[in-house]
């Protein structure tokens, strides 16, 4: 994949501050082992490698359609002007995923609109999946995972990321300290999001908790929601 790199320790952020990163980026991954599923889900981000891992994903055979959802945000606007679905959709037709397997939702503006529309979507094409493999971010596994349980409970969900470590993503973004004030940003939503109808609820370890409150003080707080 296009933007995999050799290990190194990042730069812009403290050792000490790696260290609570990485508890927060082993948290929002959920280990599961990509299979085979009726329908793949790519949610948009500011990351191309969700595109490059689901065309991956589909060239292994794992399913047959796979619907990239997602408008814009000031965080992709720069990056991908005409919307992320339709990047990303233009990408993995370039690595090869035949038109015909690929639905395009482009107007999604949140995970709670990239799950609903994309629902949508596979209804308006006639599919009506019992299992889907969700395509994400490394570090948005779990929030998707939750919303998606949310959203659409009676369907089995497997998410999916780049199998990158966590040094090897930092530089290969090439921001890190962005990267870490999404990461805190994903664990804040993961916890309040239950609590108005969002997302399922998820356990926090009183470590990653910690790992939270420590870097929130040490101003990676970008990406919080303000309350």
């Amino acid at each position: 994949m296009e933007h995999h790199v050799a290990d190194e320790r990042p730069q812009g952020i403290t050792e000490e501050q790696r260290q609570a990163a990485q508890l927060i980026w082993d948290y929002h991954h959920l280990g599961h082992d990509p299979r085979a599923c009726d329908a793949a889900i790519a949610l948009g981000c500011n990351d191309l490698g969700v595109s490059t891992y689901a065309a991956d994903l589909y060239r292994a055979g794992l399913f047959p359609t796979l619907v990239f959802t997602g408008g814009n945000s000031s965080d992709t606007l720069g990056a991908f002007p005409r919307g992320e679905a339709v990047h990303f959709h233009e990408h993995a037709l370039a690595l090869g995923v035949p038109a015909h397997a690929m639905l395009l939702e482009p107007r999604a503006a949140n995970t709670g609109q990239n799950i609903a529309f994309a629902r949508e979507t596979l209804t308006d094409a006639g599919l009506r999946p019992r299992s889907v493999l969700l395509v994400t971010m490394p570090y948005m596994e779990r929030r998707a995972f939750a919303t998606f349980r949310k959203q659409w409970p009676e369907v089995e969900v497997v998410c999916a990321s780049d199998p990158l470590s966590f040094d090897s993503y930092l530089k290969a973004m090439g921001d890190e300290r962005t990267v870490v004030s999404m990461m805190v940003g994903d664990l804040q939503r993961v916890r309040a999001y239950p609590e108005v109808g969002f997302a399922i609820p998820q356990h926090v370890p009183e470590d990653v908790s910690d790992a939270y409150e420590s870097l929130v003080h040490d101003g990676f707080t970008s990406h919080l929601l303000r309350q």
